[in-house]
C-alpha cells in the first residue's frame, strides 16, 4: 500500500492508495515544528480507527511546498513505515513530463504534480486553476509539458488581509451568493459579493488572456477546496478534479518503480 503525502502551506494530506485507488485520506494543519513522533501518534491512531496497520504501508511518496517539513516527513516514513519515500523535486524522481520554465527547481511541487495528473486525465493543452493558500494557474502544453503559470493571492488570504488591515471589516467566510444583485446592502454582504465576484472576474479574465496567449482550445480544470463553489458560477471552468494532487502522486510513484 502506498502512503502519499501532500504538504501544502496550510494543510498536509496523508492518503493511503491501494491498487491505484485512494482508500483513505486524512488532513492535518501544516506545522514545521511538529516532530516525527507527533506525526506517528496522530496517523497511527487514525489508521487504527480504520482497521489498518502501519505494516500495511510498503511505499511512500512526498510532495511538499514547505521545505522545513520534508525531513520529518521523510524520517516518519523511514523510521515508522520502514520505507524510503520518493520526494518530488529531487533529481532521482522523474515526472514523466517536460518542465519548460527558466528554473524548474523554483516551481512548487504541488503545481508539477497537478500538471502530471491533469495531462494524464485530460490531455493538453489545458490550464489547472488550484484554489489553495494561493490561487494558481498552471499551463500544460499539447505535449504534456509544464509551461509555467500565474500565482495570485488565495481567497482566504485576501479575506484575512481585509479583516486585519481594516478595523471595521469583520472576518467572513467564502460562500456562493444567493442574491442576483452584486450591490451589497450591508458591510458583510459587500465583502462577500466583492470577494466572490471579484475572484470570478479574475478567473474569467486570466483564463481568457491565457487562451489568447496559448490556444483558444485550452481546457480549464479546477481543483482545491473552493473549486466547486466557483465552477458553478462561471463558464470559464470546464471541469473540477477534486483529488488531482493525490492522483498525480500516484502516477509519479508508478513511473518511478
Amino acid at each position: 500500500m502506498l502512503l502519499a503525502i501532500d504538504a501544502g502551506n496550510t494543510n498536509t494530506v496523508f492518503a493511503l492508495i491501494d491498487g491505484g485507488e485512494i482508500v483513505q485520506q486524512w488532513r492535518l494543519s501544516t506545522d514545521d515544528q511538529r516532530t516525527i513522533d507527533e506525526y506517528m501518534v496522530w496517523i497511527s491512531q487514525l489508521m487504527m480507527l480504520q482497521n489498518r496497520k502501519t505494516s500495511d504501508v510498503t511505499d511512500a511518496i512526498i510532495a511538499s511546498v514547505v521545505p522545513q517539513v520534508v525531513w520529518p516527513l521523510s524520517e516518519l516514513c523511514i523510521s515508522y513505515f520502514d520505507c524510503k519515500p520518493m520526494i518530488v523535486g529531487t533529481p532521482d524522481v522523474k515526472l514523466g513530463i517536460g518542465v519548460q520554465v527558466t528554473n524548474p527547481h523554483e516551481v512548487g511541487a504541488d503545481r508539477l504534480v497537478n500538471a502530471v495528473a491533469a495531462d494524464h486525465l485530460y490531455g493538453g493543452p489545458l490550464v489547472v486553476v488550484d484554489f489553495g493558500t494561493a490561487t494558481t494557474f498552471d499551463v500544460i502544453g499539447p505535449d504534456g509539458s509544464y509551461l509555467g503559470g500565474l500565482i495570485c493571492p488565495g481567497i482566504n488570504l485576501s479575506l484575512s488581509a481585509l479583516h486585519q488591515a481594516a478595523a471595521k471589516l469583520p472576518r467572513i467566510s467564502v460562500t456562493a451568493p444567493t442574491a442576483k444583485h452584486i450591490t451589497g446592502k450591508t458591510t458583510q454582504e459587500a465583502m462577500q459579493l466583492g470577494i466572490f465576484w471579484g475572484y470570478v472576474s479574475m478567473i474569467e479574465g486570466l483564463v481568457q488572456r491565457l487562451k489568447n496567449e496559448h490556444s483558444p482550445s485550452l481546457k480549464v480544470i479546477a481543483t482545491g477546496g473552493l473549486a466547486t463553489i466557483f465552477s458553478d458560477r462561471t463558464e470559464a471552468i470546464d471541469d473540477v478534479a477534486g483529488e488531482l494532487t493525490l492522483e498525480g502522486l500516484r502516477l509519479i510513484y508508478e513511473r518511478n518503480i
